[in-house]
């Protein structure tokens, strides 16, 4: 069987046209004063999914996640979950619970008395309090650090017990705001995997917004790429790479390299596009376009492969250049080649073995190649 990557998991409820979505935003508009934050948007979202809303600074994706909380009510449109409307509904009464970035502890107040806060406001008794609280210290980890106060826990250890706060009370949704932002490098990679372990052993619903591309790709099982208040494609983490149903898309998740040409014949498997590079595009596609009309089609950077020497078809797929940059990076080498046209293309592979026979240097003559079936054809 083949498939856009790996499989994390056989969940996909959204490829079964009988589930029912656990959360609809339907035909949701948000607007502040003239600026529309949020623009006639429609989503889908389904029980124990690991959902990410990913985007620029100002994308809508934020006022989204505050929208489902009930911090902010919409303009237009209605948000159901589980089937009702949840559409002025104050947020203290809806069954979702929020971790903001900030985690926002109470720096009086030890790790359990932390995690207890909210269990205390529904007045659940005490010996379920207690209980509680000791099921949540276990699953985060901390249980060595319960009485400890905030100021004297790691960064990583702080999340945690905003985590365990937040889902102390057992939401029916989770909504994180750019949960692992405070974090350094290695510790959020840690955290992400995590998260991810917890959201599936809790069996809860996940709704994550970050503006991470690599956080929204590791953890999410699918992803809403958002620009000015719309939704530009819904898919899983392999799908929008590999598969962008656009030039933004394509652009704005990881690096990738645009072709440009005119298409020279099409026929119903193959495109064939001559490039402005001075070379000619064949790709893989089932869609057909007339001749002469313009094409894009995008490859990324770990589908090209640079040598020395010429292909063996140096017809298609495949034109001269020189190396303009390297940048080693341990685990891979990314080159910066620049075309006979000016266009500088970006390749990175993979460092295979400790040492190379024929090292590529700065200013060589190299041939960039790449198969058929690496390009995609972006639509607009």
């Amino acid at each position: 069987m083949k498939s856009l990557g790996s499989i994390r998991r056989s969940f996909a409820p959204w490829a079964d046209p009988t589930a029912k979505p656990y959360i609809s935003f339907q035909n949701v508009t948000k607007r502040f004063g003239d600026f529309t934050a949020v623009d006639n948007l429609s989503l889908n979202i389904y029980q124990r999914e690991f959902f990410a809303l990913l985007g620029a600074s100002g994308c809508g994706k934020s006022t989204l996640l505050r929208m489902l909380a009930g911090f902010e009510d919409p303009t237009s449109g209605d948000i159901i979950l589980d089937g009702q409307s949840i559409k002025g509904i104050p947020p203290y009464r809806r069954p979702v619970n929020m971790m903001f970035q900030s985690y926002a502890l109470f720096p009086h107040m030890s790790v359990e008395k932390n995690i207890a806060f909210g269990l205390k406001q529904d007045g659940m008794p005490k010996t379920e309090i207690a209980e509680r609280v000791a099921q949540m210290l276990k699953l985060v980890k901390l249980e060595k650090f319960a009485a400890r106060k905030p100021h004297q826990l790691s960064g990583g250890q702080r999340q945690r017990v905003a985590l365990a706060r937040s889902i102390a009370k057992r939401p029916k949704v989770l909504l994180l705001d750019e949960p692992l932002g405070a974090l350094d490098k290695k510790l959020r990679e840690e955290t992400q995997f995590e998260l991810m372990d917890l959201q599936q052993d809790l069996g809860l619903t996940f709704v994550v917004v970050t503006h991470d591309q690599e956080e929204a790709m590791t953890m999410a099982d699918r992803i809403a790429v958002m620009s000015a208040g719309k939704v530009i494609q819904v898919a899983t983490p392999a799908e929008i790479y590999e598969a962008p149903n656009s030039r933004f898309v394509a652009d704005f998740i990881g690096d990738v390299n645009i072709f440009e040409g005119k298409v020279k014949a099409a026929t119903g498997t193959t495109l064939e596009v001559a490039a402005k590079s001075g070379f000619t595009v064949d790709v893989a596609t089932p869609e057909t376009q007339p001749v002469g009309a313009d094409a894009a089609i995008a490859v990324r950077p770990e589908k090209l492969r640079v040598s020395s020497q010429a292909p063996a078809n140096t017809t298609v797929n495949a034109v001269e250049g020189e190396i303009w940059d390297i940048a080693y990076l341990g685990d891979m080498t990314v080159f910066h080649v620049r075309l006979s046209d000016g266009k500088v293309v970006k390749a990175s592979m993979l460092n295979a073995a400790r040492e190379m026979d024929d090292p590529l240097a700065y200013e060589q003559k190299v041939w960039v190649s790449f198969a058929a079936n690496a390009g995609v054809v972006l639509k607009g």
